[in-house]
């Protein structure tokens, strides 16, 4: 069956069924805008342009032209436009033709090309079109954790253009750079691809590995020009420039075609079961998302339904072949899940359906939003938001790639930022893209790449303005940990372990976990270690392409975890426990008699049992105990304090405290994402009535990774907003004590007791009302600025710290990783300024990714991280 072309077409099918129009908050019209073109560049490789043209290609658009001439000239630039707007055209040109011009050197490789992705997936697509033209001397190969040993080798002598990630280049490439010395003596472009995805811990664990890149290629003579391709970013020069330490120039002015699109906001309905403490809950968006993809298949209408977790992605699938098996028995296999962990034959085989066609649904988590050229579909459906408004569009751009109309509906999920936006349109529609939030110089980070460039080639004085200006303190520290060696040349490894090992570029906490099935001892594929702990404990249910498999039993030290095929009634969700320390204060702003601080923290949590829920409904069935270790995390935060006389002016007794304070812990977190590029499962939360540190009532957000990743920072900064967003979000929410739409979180390691919804909003009203003139408004003011000031100087001053103490303490700094040691000097250095570190027990809302897990099912609705599995 074809899709009606009849613009709303598409939106009038998912509106046919009753009670479907009481969930379609509101409807925005993206126009449609026409193409702007220009001439081929003359200098641009004949065959090239004719095999272009070949493929349906008859003129570039204006912005693709743009970008190709500024790297032709030898500028670095980032292309930064909409989602199917050809962007890889922009970098193919000067790159392809560079490798035209190359072929006839005596090598046959007078230029090279080094494609970065995030994903293989993407990367696969990119060579697939490569392949495709015939172009003088254009060798193109992939170069990634399922390269063969044989294929790897002849990669290193012939290819012209390769393909790999950040992953590959880190682990494989620059520590063996010796063997790549030809193709890096001809580098000529670098590419990197949707840029928009290097953010947080990743974005600067990929920026350090980019400035490696170029001191390595600086050593066999070469200065690549960097080409960036990235989704529409606030600031994209800045963003670029942040990520490779060069001066970048932006094209921003999109001139590709775009059909119009209907863009529906949606809020399920109420579910006709309770939740915890009997409160009103909405069907989950998993089922409504299922509901809506089988509706649209029916229709004909090609569909992708991006689910913000593997679990959630294979359990959308599978309803909806459920569904469409009384309807039409040849649909049910024309619908597929698709998400990382996949075997390598499994994934290729699915992208080659995609490509075909013969798949009218698919679910998927963001894997397919980092740009895999899937062409022709009418609708996208989006089962919770995807945690910036740059994913946002990204993700709905999918549809109408051919300039047909096309349908956008974004589910809200039980949550306060969605509840807020699905309400609020005009935070969704009228409001610019975000920044990309990331800090190389994060001494976790840094510190590790440091050793890494060591290895590669001994560290210069003349280096190190490339690490940024926190080098030089954390290589004191190293070396006074015993890391590195100083000698009159420089800085050197001189350990047998590989340094590159010492940097988890994704945060996945270690090597993977195998899922194996005890029989026949098949792997069924892999789950980060970070995430081990929440989503393939003992007990688990786990979901493997639309099968569903009960863990017996999770090995932590062998990274094994044993499965069984089963057909439980349930899913499982995590829950944990958090304690948290002040370590050292980088900035305090008073908001009349409250604080609003940011600083260092420890954390302290651990999976302590999971919940079981009804399939569908998500109504809880029991509580089951477990006994993991804990795990630590020493990360940044922000956090707010009120005083005695302000608990009671909000009305608060002191047994009330604990659940306002909690309640609004929840909230703030789940708005966090309003003012930050993250999602609520990058930071954690603790609220407590009295904290030893800081002597007061106290709510902290922290970043769920080590060192911090911006998040918590840029919530200090955008104080005022963001918790005057969360006040009126508990506010407006129509439950009476409280509901997964305001201040119930579904990874609470309290069973969200106790939470008090009314002292929630009282407790934020006397908050806020000293906030007036305080730090926290966008363009932050004198005390905001003063503080960020503080935390640079704070990052150039902790290894000199740490070097006068390792002295003394050398056999313990022996012992510690490189990056912890760097930290560590940071923290002991704001000790000894007079921080006394204490431990709190707090209601608490753990970071699911303290070790930076992926995809952690820890929900009714498991969410998790961004889908970057690569080598």
């Amino acid at each position: 069956m074809a899709a009606d072309p009849r613009p709303g077409a598409a939106l009038e099918q998912v509106l046919a069924a009753p009670g479907r129009a009481e969930r379609l908050t509101h409807v925005e019209h993206v126009p449609p805008r026409p193409a702007r073109h220009a001439p081929w560049p003359a200098w641009a490789e004949p065959a090239l342009v004719e095999g272009l043209r070949s493929r349906g290609v008859e003129r570039p658009w204006s912005h693709q032209v743009a970008a190709a001439d500024l790297a032709r000239a030898g500028r670095h630039v980032v292309l930064a436009t909409g989602t199917a707007s050809g962007k890889s055209l922009g970098y193919l040109l000067p790159a392809a033709t560079a490798v035209a011009e190359g072929a006839g050197a005596p090598s046959g490789r007078g230029a090279t090309v080094l494609y970065l992705s995030p994903t293989k997936a993407l990367a696969q697509d990119q060579l697939r079109v490569l392949r495709g033209l015939d172009v003088p001397g254009l060798r193109p190969a992939a170069y990634d954790g399922d390269t063969p040993p044989d294929e790897r080798e002849w990669v290193r002598a012939h290819a012209t253009w390769v393909l790999t990630n950040p992953d590959m280049l880190h682990r494989s490439v620059l520590p063996g750079h010796a063997r790549w010395s030809s193709f890096l003596r001809a580098l000529r472009y670098v590419v990197v691809d949707e840029v928009h995805g290097y953010r947080g811990v990743f974005g600067s664990h990929v920026a350090q590995v980019l400035r490696r890149l170029r001191r390595v290629c600086a050593r066999y003579g070469a200065d690549p020009v960097v080409v960036l391709a990235s989704a529409t970013v606030a600031d994209p020069a800045a963003s670029a420039g942040r990520l490779t330490g060069l001066p970048v120039e932006a094209v921003t002015d999109d001139g590709s075609p775009r059909g119009g699109t209907a863009f529906a906001l949606w809020e399920p309905p109420l579910a006709p079961h309770g939740g915890e403490g009997g409160a009103p809950v909405r069907r989950t968006t998993t089922a409504e998302a299922a509901d809506l993809l089988a509706d649209l298949v029916v229709a004909g209408t090609r569909t992708l339904a991006f689910v913000r977790s593997r679990r959630g992605a294979e359990a959308v699938a599978m309803t909806a072949r459920r569904l469409l098996e009384d309807v039409d028995p040849s649909l049910p296999g024309r619908v597929a899940a698709y998400r990382g962990g996949y075997l390598p034959e499994e994934r290729r085989a699915l992208e080659a359906a995609l490509q075909r066609g013969d798949l009218l649904g698919v679910a998927t988590t963001n894997a397919l939003e980092l740009g895999l050229d899937v062409s022709g579909l009418d609708a996208v459906l989006l089962a919770g938001w995807p945690g910036t408004r740059a994913s946002l569009w990204q993700q709905a751009g999918r549809a109408g790639r051919a300039g047909q109309q096309a349908l956008a509906v974004l589910i809200g999920r039980e949550d306060p930022l969605d509840t807020y936006l699905v309400h609020h349109p005009e935070a969704v529609f009228g409001r610019p893209v975000e920044a990309t939030v990331l800090d190389p110089d994060n001494p976790y980070v840094l510190a590790p790449h440091l050793c890494a460039a060591a290895a590669e080639l001994p560290l210069r004085e003349e280096d190190l303005p490339l690490f940024g200006p926190a080098a030089p303190a954390v290589l004191d520290a190293l070396v006074a940990g015993g890391r590195l060696r100083r000698r009159p040349g420089g800085w050197y490894w001189t350990r047998r372990e590989r340094a590159c090992d010492l940097a988890d570029l994704r945060g996945t906490g270690g090597p993977p976990v195998r899922l194996c099935e005890p029989g026949t001892g098949r792997m069924l594929g892999t789950v980060d270690a970070g995430a081990s702990h929440s989503t393939v404990h003992e007990g688990a249910v786990y979901v493997h392409q639309g099968e569903t498999w009960l863990v017996r039993s999770l090995d932590l030290e062998d990274h094994v975890a044993l499965l069984e095929r089963a057909e439980p009634d349930h899913t499982t969700t995590a829950r944990e426990v958090t304690d948290i320390r002040v370590l050292g204060t980088s900035a305090t702003v008073p908001w009349g008699r409250a604080r609003l601080s940011f600083g260092s923290v420890e954390v302290t949590h651990q999976v302590v049992a999971y919940l079981r829920r009804r399939v569908l409904t998500g109504e809880v069935l029991g509580e089951v105990p477990l006994d993991l270790p804990p795990r630590h995390l020493r990360t940044r935060a922000v956090w707010w304090t009120v005083d005695e006389d302000q608990l009671a002016e909000a009305g608060l007794a002191p047994g009330d405290v604990a659940g306002a304070a909690h309640a609004a812990e929840h909230a703030s977190i789940g708005l966090l994402p309003l003012v930050a590029t993250c999602d609520r499962w990058d930071v954690g939360g603790v609220s407590t009535p009295l904290h030893e540190d800081t002597g007061r009532a106290t709510v902290f957000v922290y970043d769920g990774h080590p060192g911090g990743a911006g998040f918590a920072e840029r919530g200090f900064a955008a104080a005022q907003e963001w918790l005057r967003a969360t006040r009126d979000v508990i506010r407006s929410c129509g439950c009476e004590a409280g509901c997964p739409s305001c201040v119930q979180s579904p990874k609470c390691g309290n069973g969200n007791e106790p939470l008090d919804k009314a002292g929630a909003v009282r407790l934020l009203d006397v908050l806020l009302a000293g906030a007036a003139h305080g730090a926290g408004d966008q363009g932050a003011d004198e005390p905001g600025r003063a503080a960020q000031e503080r935390v640079a100087q704070e990052r150039v001053a902790a290894g000199r710290a740490a070097a006068e103490r390792a002295a003394a303490e050398r056999p313990a700094a022996e012992r510690a990783a490189a990056e912890q040691e760097a930290v560590a000097a940071q923290h002991r250095a704001e000790r000894d300024a007079g921080h006394r570190p204490a431990r709190a027990r707090a209601t608490t809302e753990p970071g699911s990714r303290p070790a930076g897990a992926t995809e952690a099912d820890t929900s009714t609705e498991p969410s998790g991280r961004t889908e970057q599995r690569a080598s």
